[in-house]
């Protein structure tokens, strides 16, 4: 039976990945000379309620981390009894997650944006992952955060999967639009060949 504290490693390991990710991928948009902080644009077309929403539910996130690295007594009492075998699951889950993800963010360079705003003459992706689906990105994030659920056993992530993908739900049909208002009919015709998180049958 493996230690709790070695679940707590593996832990941090993806989380770090995607941490040290996104400085990555940050950093080469900004190199890029393009804006990754929003705009004006950027904040109406996601709306300011969902703005606000995503930006406390990053501080939130942050306190649930720090919360989970010292391990307060109220965070073992949401503890699910998993076996080990789906905790370790859980890892290699988080691992493809994460692979995804960065494969994702590869295809896109520096068209991609953590806000809803397109670059100046951007240009629409539908190479590697885009190929069979429109937003591999959030594809990535689902199987790494299901990954954390598995991985940690405890209900309290499994809200944070939740909230997570509420949070894409009511995004996607924003992103698209941003989309087909940029791209018109040859958006359209991409979302017929393509499923919108996962591959199309």
């Amino acid at each position: 039976m493996a230690s709790e504290q070695l679940f707590r490693i593996l832990f941090w390991i993806l989380i770090l990945g995607v941490l040290m990710m996104r400085i990555v991928f940050t950093l080469r948009v900004r190199l890029a000379g393009e804006r990754v902080m929003p705009d004006r644009a950027a904040v109406q077309r996601e709306g300011m309620a969902a703005f606000l929403v995503r930006v406390v539910g990053g501080f939130l996130v942050f306190g649930l981390l720090i919360a989970f690295a010292v391990q307060p007594a109220w965070l073992a009492e949401l503890s699910i009894p998993f076996p080990d075998v789906l905790r370790w699951l859980g890892f290699l889950l988080g691992l493809a997650g994460l692979g995804i993800w960065i494969w994702a963010q590869i295809a896109l360079g520096k068209e991609w944006s953590p806000q809803l705003q397109l670059r100046e003459k951007h240009r629409l992706v539908t190479a590697g992952p885009y190929a069979r689906m429109r937003h591999p990105i959030y594809s990535g994030m689902i199987v790494w955060v299901g990954g954390l659920v598995l991985l940690t056993a405890n209900w309290i992530f499994v809200a944070f999967a939740v909230l997570m993908c509420g949070m894409f739900v009511a995004r996607v049909p924003k992103e698209e639009q941003m989309m087909i208002d940029e791209f018109g009919e040859e958006y359209r015709e991409y979302m017929k060949r393509t499923g919108r998180v996962f591959p199309k049958l």
